[in-house]
């Protein structure tokens, strides 16, 4: 049976809220707890070594489907670097020298911390990173060892804050960049209401009702695709006095943008500093269309 106007306002309400008070001390908890587990290691202790929160956890776009935190612990001892934008860059001449900690070692090290604090039952070796299970008093947590990416754009000038950059185990290469989405996705949030992360998490949610629904277009949809495609979302699709108004707009305008490429060819992540559409990423324009076009079916919007 379909649900009313009213029916949905109601759910949407109910799914835009954070985390409670209790969860995210649990995860205040995990991520401790790995600090000080890498602050427990005499190998790392020799490097420059620091750990921190990002994903949804960070940026308070999570969702109880999706409960665990992502922790980096990222070494800058050893500096990747992006010259794409200085055709005649040379390491000299940025005053770079050869590293002398590779990355396998790292990686290594970081696991071997893991072990040592939670053994090596609680600590999970995946492709991109380590699964150090959940406990009655931590949630699980996705731990990546990385180390710093440098974006130059002068022979001395370099983007800031860094980014991190690190390799899977079949050496597949990632490169994020955290400070930057965390400060944008406040930005988006404060010039849209406070609505920006709210309708995110809504998204997020629905999308899983979808799945439980078997509609197959919502199985390729990241949870982090969700995020940066409502942050791409017009301002004015935003503040409404019904949520239920703002999750329609936000889904229509998405979705008319996302029907060819010229209209989206230039959206970023929510980090601005990595093309959505572009790049060899996991997902498709096309894919992200149809996904918007089936949430609006299965809402019932008009």
């Amino acid at each position: 049976m379909a649900l009313s106007e009213s029916e949905w306002e109601s759910k949407f309400r109910t799914w835009m809220g954070s985390a409670s008070d209790t969860e995210k001390a649990r995860r205040e908890h995990a991520e401790s707890m790995i600090r000080s587990a890498i602050q427990a290691s005499s190998a790392l202790g020799q490097h420059k070594v620091r750990v921190f929160a990002q994903g949804s956890f960070r940026n308070n776009t999570n969702i109880p489907q999706e409960s665990d935190v992502d922790v980096c612990v990222l070494c800058s001892d050893t500096i990747w670097t992006d010259t794409t934008f200085v055709p005649n860059f040379t390491d000299a001449g940025a005053g770079l020298t050869p590293g002398t900690y590779p990355y396998d070692a790292f990686k290594n090290d970081v696991e071997k911390a893991l072990v040592s604090k939670f053994g090596r039952a609680y600590v999970l070796r995946r492709n991109k990173h380590f699964d150090v299970v959940e406990t009655g008093y931590r949630v699980d947590a996705d731990v990546v060892a990385a180390f710093e990416h440098r974006r130059y754009t002068t022979q001395a000038a370099y983007v800031q804050p860094v980014g991190t950059q690190f390799y899977a185990d079949d050496a597949t290469r990632t490169v994020n960049w955290p400070e930057q989405h965390y400060v944008n996705g406040v930005a988006k949030n404060t010039s849209t209401s406070m609505r920006f992360k709210g309708v995110t998490r809504i998204l997020k949610s629905l999308r899983y009702e979808m799945l439980d629904a078997g509609l197959a277009e919502a199985k390729p949809i990241s949870s982090y695709l969700i995020e940066c495609l409502v942050f791409n979302a017009l301002k004015s699709s935003f503040g409404h006095p019904r949520v239920f108004d703002d999750v329609h707009d936000v889904i229509a305008n998405v979705w008319d943008q996302t029907k060819v490429d010229a209209t989206c060819w230039d959206w970023g992540e929510v980090n601005e500093m990595k093309y959505l559409f572009r790049g060899g990423q996991p997902w498709t324009r096309a894919q992200a269309n149809e996904f918007m076009l089936a949430a609006w079916r299965f809402v019932g919007f008009k």
